[in-house]
């Protein structure tokens, strides 16, 4: 005796070898031993062997014509043995029943599973709708097949062409463009940038890395939407010192700048001036949304995306000839040991005298560590600032900047980048990053002190993160840091220089420690602050290979990191090489460029020995 049962969703045959009253046991057409539920089984047949029953009755399940079936069986439900008597119009065979089950369980539009053999038919209505539906279905998938071989071939459909931004920044794994483009990526190999490339649709590599970033982290496009102008405080007390600002060439937001005034004997008076738009920008304003939504401004090799608009930034900016508002902090200084002796901090209006320029003033740097004079304006008043720098960081412990590491600087005009290293703890770098520390530090305690909530930086056991406690920075050796120094370009500086105004001014403070505003501020703003360093870094990493496909250089030299990890003299790069042999960490090594993709950012480069041996 033989049986038909259903397993995991489908019908096989096996032969009787014994039952229980709960279960049998059988031997399956490929010789294995089973045991199966009574429940399990449809069928028990003599006639032909098992294997032989399946592969006829799929032939016979073949030739039914299932709209006809479906029109046959009521509305009610029923056996598929039953069906199968009324449909040969007598006892039928087994392999008839079990040609009629497979065809009733291939046909689920057609027939609704209600038990083990048993089905009930779809209702006309709703077989119609599934009818539409799969010939919709076959049609799609016909499109999208067609699509997929025109891509392999290089020709982009139109339909792909229209969708091709939302395909690479955003794609819809539902829609039939989506499934197109990713049958065709697995047919040709290629990454989809990279496909797309090949059929003529993206003709510029920096345009798609660009508009990645925009469509991440700009979804609404760059354009400020429309808001009130800015007004600006007239209630201020212009002070009596001349400040000048020190920036790099390309800056427009000018946060900060300094004043010196001689006060007789061995005293200095010391200012260091910060943009307030804080005094123009109200908190839940239409601005401040704008900001907050922003949260910094994003800095990329020739490009910017700026926190605030243009005329907002133009209108608190510390730019020469102007008297702007400004947060300013006054230090009495010995000019014998340049100890500070006192500390006061106001708001006020600051005649701006000049905005300097790192690239102008790059001399001063040699100058002040040889003692030599160069003859600039200012030079003078940032010789005593930068000895004040030296004394603030010893007093700290802790160097503001890596001394002798390189940074480099990206210059991108005309589709050509030069990449320009520079020193760090050069003396005017040096000069502004100690400022900003002692500045962001003293306010932050003054907010502290007056148990006036901010949002600080903490850094302890090596990590660093936001908090709401004015907690130590181990890394800098202070008690408490609290971003204020750079309002036009970060928001969490423009949060707590609110905060900053009110206590200065005698005014409630906006937001309380716990309040839902500050903290979720805090968070938005970790989360946007590193992924725009994350894309910055990218497109650093893009133009470092567009430089090496500009200049073509021969050979490169590098110093292995470890393993087949080196970086790149002369360049900000690093890249594993799985060429470079075993060697120790430290060791310089020559290199050729084998291969660029710059839709990938990748490149590959071949070992050609270490830097001692091809010198000689």
């Amino acid at each position: 005796m033989h049986v038909l049962y259903e397993e995991e969703g489908d019908y096989k045959a096996g032969t009787l070898v014994s039952e229980a009253p709960a279960s049998v046991q059988l031997d399956t057409v490929h010789g294995r031993r089973a045991k199966v539920k009574q429940t399990h089984l449809v069928m028990r047949f003599a006639q032909p062997a098992p294997g032989q029953l399946m592969t006829e009755a799929a032939a016979y399940a073949g030739t039914l014509d299932t709209e006809f079936l479906w029109e046959c069986c009521g509305q009610g439900e029923f056996g598929f043995a039953d069906l199968a008597r009324e449909y040969v119009g007598r006892e039928p065979s087994a392999v008839e029943s079990a040609g009629i089950l497979m065809k009733l369980h291939a046909s689920p539009m057609y027939f609704y599973r209600r038990g083990r053999g048993r089905f009930q038919a779809a209702p006309a209505e709703t077989l119609k709708l599934a009818l539409a539906s799969a010939e919709k279905k076959r049609l799609q998938q016909e499109a999208i097949t067609a699509w997929a071989g025109l891509l392999v071939r290089g020709t982009c459909p139109p339909e792909i062409a229209a969708a091709r931004d939302e395909l690479l920044y955003a794609p819809d794994r539902n829609k039939p463009v989506t499934k197109a483009l990713e049958q065709a990526c697995k047919e040709s190999g290629l990454s989809a940038p990279r496909l797309l490339e090949h059929c003529g649709l993206l003709p510029d590599s920096h345009e798609f890395h660009l508009q990645r970033f925009l469509h991440e982290l700009y979804p609404r496009g760059t354009a400020f939407p429309a808001h009130d102008a800015v007004v600006m405080p007239t209630d201020l007390p212009l002070a009596t010192v001349q400040a000048f600002s020190l920036d790099d060439i390309g800056t427009t937001e000018i946060d900060d700048a300094f004043s010196l005034e001689h006060l007789g004997g061995d005293e200095l008076r010391i200012g260091i001036h910060i943009a307030a738009p804080a005094l123009g920008i109200a908190p839940g304003s239409a601005l401040d949304a704008i900001a907050r939504e922003r949260l910094s401004t994003a800095y990329m090799p020739g490009r910017k995306f700026t926190m605030l608009p243009e005329p907002v930034i133009a209108g608190f900016s510390l730019d020469h000839g102007t008297a702007q508002p400004a947060a300013s902090l006054y230090l009495t200084v010995s000019t014998v040991d340049f100890t500070v002796k006192s500390r006061t901090s106001r708001f006020e209006r600051i005649h701006i005298a000049a905005n300097l320029r790192h690239s102008e003033y790059d001399a001063l740097n040699a100058g002040f560590e040889s003692g030599a004079s160069t003859g600039l304006p200012w030079e003078e008043e940032l010789r005593l600032l930068w000895r004040l720098s030296l004394a603030l960081e010893a007093r700290r412990g802790k160097a503001s900047v890596q001394a002798g590491m390189l940074d480099y600087l990206f210059h991108v005009e005309e589709e050509r980048v030069r990449i320009v290293p520079r020193r760090r703890g050069l003396p005017l770098e040096k000069l502004v990053s100690e400022l900003m520390i002692f500045t962001n530090s003293t306010w932050g305690e003054l907010l502290a002190e007056r148990d006036v909530a901010a949002l600080y930086r903490v850094q302890s056991s090596g990590k660093v993160r936001m908090s709401v406690h004015p907690e130590p920075h181990e890394g800098l050796g202070v008690a408490s840091y609290a971003w204020m120094t750079s309002p036009l370009r970060r928001y969490v500086d423009l949060v707590n220089q609110w905060q900053l105004a009110a206590a200065l001014l005698g005014r409630r403070a906006p937001f309380a420690r716990n309040s839902d505003a500050l903290l979720s501020a805090m968070r938005a703003f970790e989360l946007t602050y590193s992924r725009y360093d994350e894309h910055q870094r990218a497109m650093e990493h893009y133009w470092c290979l567009r430089w090496l496909l500009q200049e073509k250089p021969e050979q490169l030299t590098a110093t292995v990191l470890r393993e087949n990890l080196v970086r790149f003299e002369g360049l900000p790069l690093t890249a594993r090489v799985a060429s470079v042999p075993e060697l120790p960490a430290g060791t310089r090594v020559t290199l050729a460029v084998d291969r660029i993709e710059l839709l990938e950012r990748e490149a590959v480069f071949r070992f050609i020995g270490t830097a001692e041996e091809t010198s000689s």
